[in-house]
């Protein structure tokens, strides 16, 4: 009897400095039969060299760590090539670090009483290329970013869009109102397809990652005042 073969395992580091919490998020994945804990980390100084050992496709990063904190090894990671997607992990929704992790190309945060299906599910999706924000949550967040440095911030976000065309700027704006690739069509009369086009185009040009730092940038930038 023949079929297709098993689909390749989603490998996964979990990086926590509390042991229990490790063993709990490697026994939670390891009953799905797509996700493979590759390794366990106690602190953000073994992510590096973790990954280049076991070539992770997800890094489920705890933020507050001992020598070296999620952030910093977040920030270390996605500034690779070929870098692991990072899901943060946070005991607090409205932890303010989480921008920081957001902005250095984490894909998205769990809480950590998250439901198991949930954390298994989000795993999936950012092996896909799939931020695991909601556009409510990505708001709530873009809410906490301090105040101290918003001219400056704004500037810097500015001069950044600038190097966009009037549709890509378009776009962008669109994606930073937390609106899907269709309802972006919808509203600017472009098919899907142009719109995804552009969204890549908007990554590749700008440097990002993914559709939450586009929207992290447009916020930034002022852009979305007048609509809000």
């Amino acid at each position: 009897m023949t079929g297709e073969p098993p689909p390749t395992p989603i490998d996964v580091l979990i990086v926590d400095d509390d042991p229990l919490v490790r063993a709990g998020l490697t026994m939670m994945l390891g009953g799905a039969p797509d996700i493979r804990v590759v390794a366990e980390a106690g602190d953000g100084t073994d992510v590096v060299p973790l990954v280049d050992r076991h070539s992770p496709a997800v890094v489920l990063m705890d933020i507050r760590m001992p020598r070296m904190d999620g952030l910093a090894a977040t920030e270390a990671l996605r500034g690779r090539p070929h870098a692991p997607e990072v899901i943060v992990l946070t005991t607090f929704d409205a932890d303010a670090h989480v921008l920081r992790a957001l902005r250095a190309g984490a894909a998205g945060f769990l809480l950590k009483d998250t439901p198991p299906a949930e954390i298994v599910a989000a795993v999936r999706q950012v092996a896909r290329n799939n931020p695991v924000l909601s556009p409510a949550v990505t708001r709530r967040l873009i809410a906490r970013v301090a105040e101290s440095d918003t001219d400056r911030r704004r500037s810097r976000a500015l001069d950044r869009l600038s190097l966009l065309g009037e549709r890509e700027r378009a776009v962008a704006v669109e994606v930073g109102r937390g609106r899907s690739n269709a309802e972006i069509a919808a509203e600017l009369h472009f098919s899907v397809s142009t719109v995804k086009t552009h969204v890549s185009a908007v990554l590749t040009r700008l440097g990002l990652n993914n559709r939450v730092q586009i929207a992290l940038l447009v916020h930034d930038a002022g852009l979305l005042e007048d609509r809000e």
